[in-house]
């Protein structure tokens, strides 16, 4: 009972009134689950919105705000006052990522905890390299790619930690890239199944490494050098642009989804693993970091940086391009493990991005995106409300 209380007394009333509607709901209904023979280990996992909305609120969200705080009291330690600037404003201004990506931990069964601490270290690296690469003192794509082999390193149990800071001034970072990798790697060698995901996630983040060093060098070189690596991997996708191939480069969720089952199902085979691989990528990841890049079309305008949605013809082709996103990443999704969960986190992507203040402040920009929201249907309107209602709460208490 005393956790019950400490844990009640962490959450605003705001959202604890939201919390006791949806466990009344999640009562009623006797926390309906999937149950999926996956492997040979039944696997619970939230079979409807509110009962994945209420285990997010009461499993997830707590783990992930405890995991950022040890992480942010590490970075206010850093001695280079600019490696610990943008480490700081990395978690400051991006933990919706980390919450957002620790929703696959629900994959985990038993081994949920774990599943978060990996899930929102590498989300914290990869936050923390968007920033220094965004607002880099540098230009140079040599210092890029050292900075983001701590990625693959960080996906794979046993590998030595480099000095990914080699090429650039700042390095003085007191280990915290470091430890953030080998946290990553502690908690993957824990995971029964990771050996059968580790060569799908290490080639996710390859192409996850070469997006933020093409798109990050001289201005002048970005677009040439996008279109370039495009042409080597064109012949292995679907029909679609270069700018379209960098959006589904640029996702973590196929990372975690797999991480996460490795977590939680020692049966795990190869299969399986390259058919989740296959549903993620590139559908679900592409619609994930297109949805990204269409709220932040009037910032990246203004400070300077490439958006790939500016490359479309007209704003009609982009929202149809973008309905055509979520349409294939529908069809990937089927017959996945926990196919449902998986549509849940489709239609969530929609109502997390749409949800945002740069949406609900602009009137067309508002009425313009009413056209996305549209396709994600009654459960794309409901987790919309739910997050509309959380960030209400949210700038209350702030």
């Amino acid at each position: 009972m005393a956790q019950l209380s400490r844990s009640r007394r962490d959450i605003p009333a705001k959202k604890r009134s939201y919390l006791h509607i949806l466990a009344f709901i999640a009562v009623r209904s006797h926390m309906l689950k999937i149950k999926t023979v996956y492997g040979g280990m039944n696997v619970g996992v939230p079979a409807r919105s509110w009962t994945l909305l209420y285990q997010v609120y009461r499993k997830v969200i707590p783990v992930v705000r405890e995991e950022l705080g040890k992480w942010r009291t590490f970075a206010e330690g850093i001695p280079d006052p600019e490696l610990r600037s943008q480490a700081l404003m990395s978690i400051d201004d991006k933990a919706f990522h980390c919450k957002g990506g620790a929703v696959y931990g629900l994959l985990a069964g038993k081994d949920r905890a774990e599943a978060i601490r990996f899930i929102v270290a590498y989300q914290t690296i990869c936050d923390y390299l968007d920033n220094l690469c965004d607002r880099s003192t540098s230009l140079d794509a040599d210092d890029f790619r050292a900075l983001h082999e701590s990625l693959a390193d960080a996906l794979t149990p046993g590998a030595t930690v480099r000095d990914y800071y080699r090429f650039r001034k700042e390095k003085e970072d007191g280990g915290y890239l470091a430890s953030l990798v080998r946290v990553c790697q502690e908690a993957a060698r824990t995971f029964p199944a990771y050996e059968v995901v580790k060569a799908a996630n290490v080639e996710l983040a390859s192409l996850y490494g070469d997006l933020q060093v093409y798109k990050h060098v001289e201005l002048s070189e970005r677009v040439p050098l996008l279109e370039a690596w495009f042409e080597k991997h064109q012949g292995k996708l679907p029909e679609m642009s270069w700018y379209e191939f960098s959006a589904c480069a640029g996702s973590t969720l196929g990372i975690f989804c797999l991480t996460s089952y490795a977590a939680g199902n020692s049966e795990l085979s190869r299969a399986e693993a390259d058919q989740i691989k296959d549903g993620y990528y590139p559908w679900v990841q592409g619609l994930h970091i297109m949805l990204d890049y269409y709220i932040d079309q009037e910032e990246d305008e203004r400070e300077g940086d490439l958006n790939f949605c500016s490359y479309y013809e007209s704003e009609s082709e982009m929202l149809d391009r973008l309905g055509e996103f979520y349409r294939q990443a529908g069809k990937g999704i089927e017959g996945l493990p926990d196919e449902r969960f998986h549509r849940f986190i489709r239609k969530g992507l929609i109502a997390i991005y749409l949800s945002d203040d740069k949406v609900k402040k602009d009137r067309i920009f508002r009425q313009k995106s009413r056209q996305i929201l549209k396709k994600g249907g009654a459960e794309g309107l409901f987790f919309y409300m739910n997050n509309w209602m959380y960030r209400q709460g949210k700038a209350t208490r702030d």
